[in-house]
C-alpha cells in the first residue's frame, strides 16, 4: 500500500511513469490546482515550474539539481550572446553555452566508457568519480555511490533544447528570454522533460505567454493520444516485450531462426510503440495544459526509402540533427563529397547520443550510409526515383523496412555477439518445419505484433475518421470508452515497471 512518505519520494525501483496509475492520481490533483490559476498567466507558469522539478525529481532522484545548475547557466549565457557588441563575442558565449552542456553530456554518458575503452588499451587503473553524487551526499545527507556514473534521466533531450536555444538566439531567430522563470519553464516543462519530442525555442518560446485556451475539440483530442499511447506501450510494446522479445535477445541459441526473426520484427513495432506512446501522452498532456507540441512520428514503416523514414521517425532528433549539425558542418554546400559525408558523420553522432556504445555508432553508421547511397542513387537515377508506381514503391518499402528492421537489432542487443548469434540462427538455423508449432505456442504474442503492424499501416484517413468520431462523441460517451480501455489496460499490464526505452538516453 503506498503511503504519503512514497508518493513525495524518489524510488530508483519505483519511478514515476506516465503509465502508472500513481501520475495520473497526481496528474488528477494538479488539474484541480491547474483549474484554479490557468487564467493567471505567470502563476500558471509557476505552477508548471514546480511540478516539472518535482516530476523530475520523482522520476530521475536528485539529479534534478544539474537540471537547475544547466538552466541558469544556459539563461545568462542566452542573455551575454544578444548583449555583446561584437559578433566574436556573441559566438564565444554561444560556444560557451553550447560546449557546457556538451561536457556535462559527455561527463555521463561517456566519461565511464572511455575510462573503461582507456584502462583496457594502455593497461592502466583509472577510476571514475561522481562528482554529482558526492555533492548530493554532502547536501542532503545521501549515500549514493560515487564510484560509478549514471546516465541522468531525460539529459540528452534537455541538453540538445538547451543547445537549440542558445544557437537560435544567436542566429537571431528568436530574442533571448528576459525572464528567467520563462526560461526555467521552457526546460521544466514536465510532458516532453524526459524522452521528448526535442522542443525548440523558436517553437515554444512564443507561447509561454499566450493566453489558456483548450477548445473542445483540442480536449478531445487530447484524451485521444493520451489512450492511443497507453495502449501502444502497455498493451503492445510492454506485452511483446515481457512475453517473447527480451527473452529471444537474452539466449538467442535457445531458440530457432524463425523465432529470433519474430524477435526482430517484434522489436521493430516494439520500439516504435513504445516511443511513439510515450509522445502521443506527452502531446495530449500537454493539450490540456495549453502548451502545443510537435508531431515526433508519422507512420514511419510506411517509408519507401531511408530518407522518407528519417522524415517520419522522431522527427524532433532527425531535424534537430539536420538543421544544427548536418547544416552546421556544410549539408549540401561544400560540394557532392562532402555532403555525403556530412550526412554520414550526423547520423553517426546521432548513433553516438544514443549512448556510449559501438553498437549505437554502428546504428548510426549504418543509417548514415543509407542516407549517403540513397542521396547519389537519387542523383544517377532522378526519374526513377520520382516513380510513383505502385510495385516500385512496394519493393523500396520493403526494403527499407527490412534495413531499419536489421538495424534495430544493434541498438537494441546488449552487445554484438548477440547480433551475430541472432544472425547465425535466423540465417542457418530457421527450421521452416517448426512454425506452425511456434506460432501455436506464441499465438497470442504474435497477434499483439499483428495488432501493431495493422494498425500502424490503416491509411491515414481511416486513423483521423477514428479521433475524429471520439472528439465528437459526448462526454458520457467518451468516459465509457476511456474506462473500458484503462479496465483492459489493466487486465493486460505487466507487474513489472517497465520504463519507456528512450528514458535510457
Amino acid at each position: 500500500m503506498l503511503n504519503l512518505h512514497d508518493a513525495f519520494t524518489y524510488s530508483e525501483s519505483h519511478p514515476l511513469l506516465f503509465t502508472q496509475l500513481l501520475f495520473w492520481l497526481m496528474f488528477i490533483v494538479f488539474m484541480a490546482g491547474y483549474s484554479l490559476i490557468f487564467k493567471t498567466g505567470l502563476l500558471r507558469r509557476i505552477f508548471l515550474i514546480y511540478f516539472g522539478i518535482f516530476f523530475y525529481y520523482k522520476s530521475g532522484g536528485y539529479f534534478f539539481s544539474l537540471l537547475l545548475l544547466t538552466t541558469v547557466t544556459d539563461f545568462y549565457f542566452g542573455k551575454a550572446i544578444r548583449a555583446a557588441r561584437k559578433s566574436s563575442w556573441s559566438k564565444f558565449y554561444m560556444i560557451c553555452s553550447i560546449s557546457t552542456n556538451l561536457l556535462l553530456l559527455g561527463y555521463f554518458k561517456y566519461f565511464g566508457f572511455f575510462t573503461q575503452q582507456m584502462n583496457l588499451l594502455f593497461g592502466t587503473n583509472f577510476q571514475v568519480y561522481n562528482f554529482l553524487s558526492g555533492f548530493t551526499n554532502a547536501s542532503f545527507g545521501t549515500h549514493l555511490a560515487t564510484d560509478s556514473i549514471f546516465l541522468p534521466i531525460g539529459i540528452s533531450f534537455f541538453t540538445f533544447q538547451a543547445i537549440s536555444y542558445a544557437i537560435d538566439v544567436y542566429r537571431r531567430k528568436i530574442e533571448p528570454l528576459t525572464n528567467i522563470l520563462d526560461y526555467c519553464f521552457f526546460v521544466t516543462y514536465f510532458p516532453q522533460l524526459l524522452a521528448g519530442p526535442i522542443v525548440r525555442a523558436v517553437d515554444f518560446v512564443p507561447q509561454i505567454h499566450r493566453p489558456y485556451e483548450l477548445t473542445k475539440s483540442n480536449f478531445g483530442r487530447a484524451f485521444y493520444l493520451i489512450l492511443c499511447g497507453l495502449i501502444k506501450k502497455i498493451f503492445i510494446s510492454d506485452y511483446i516485450s515481457g512475453n517473447f522479445v527480451d527473452r529471444v535477445f537474452e539466449h538467442p541459441n535457445l531458440y530457432s531462426g524463425f523465432e529470433n526473426l519474430m524477435a526482430v520484427y517484434g522489436y521493430t513495432i516494439q520500439i516504435y510503440c513504445d516511443f511513439s506512446g510515450y509522445t502521443d501522452i506527452a502531446i495530449g498532456l500537454g493539450i490540456l495544459l495549453g502548451y502545443h507540441l510537435p508531431l515526433n512520428f508519422n507512420s514511419p514503416y510506411k517509408s519507401i526509402n531511408i530518407t522518407d523514414f528519417w522524415r517520419r521517425w522522431h522527427i524532433s532528433l532527425s531535424t534537430w540533427l539536420k538543421d544544427y549539425l548536418y547544416i552546421s558542418l556544410g549539408g549540401n554546400r561544400k560540394g557532392t563529397f562532402r555532403t555525403y559525408f556530412n550526412l554520414f558523420i550526423t547520423m553517426l553522432l546521432g548513433g553516438l547520443w544514443h549512448g556510449a556504445h559501438l553498437r549505437f555508432i554502428l546504428w548510426g553508421g549504418l543509417h548514415g550510409l543509407a542516407l549517403a547511397i540513397h542521396k547519389l542513387w537519387m542523383r544517377l537515377f532522378p526519374r526513377l526515383s520520382a516513380s510513383r508506381n505502385i510495385i516500385l514503391n512496394l519493393v523500396s518499402g520493403l526494403i527499407t523496412f527490412h534495413f531499419v528492421a536489421w538495424c534495430w537489432m544493434y541498438f537494441r542487443a546488449p552487445d554484438l555477439d548477440i547480433v551475430n548469434k541472432m544472425l547465425h540462427q535466423i540465417f542457418t538455423d530457421l527450421n521452416i518445419a517448426l512454425v506452425p508449432k511456434v506460432v501455436e505456442g506464441y499465438r497470442n504474442v504474435f497477434a499483439v505484433i499483428g495488432i501493431g503492424y495493422l494498425i500502424h499501416l490503416f491509411p491515414q484517413r481511416w486513423k483521423d475518421a477514428v479521433r475524429e468520431a471520439f472528439t465528437a462523441s459526448p462526454l458520457i460517451g467518451k468516459a465509457a470508452i476511456i474506462s473500458l480501455v484503462v479496465i483492459g489496460l489493466v487486465q493486460v499490464a505487466s507487474t513489472a515497471v517497465q520504463p519507456f526505452i528512450y528514458f535510457q538516453f
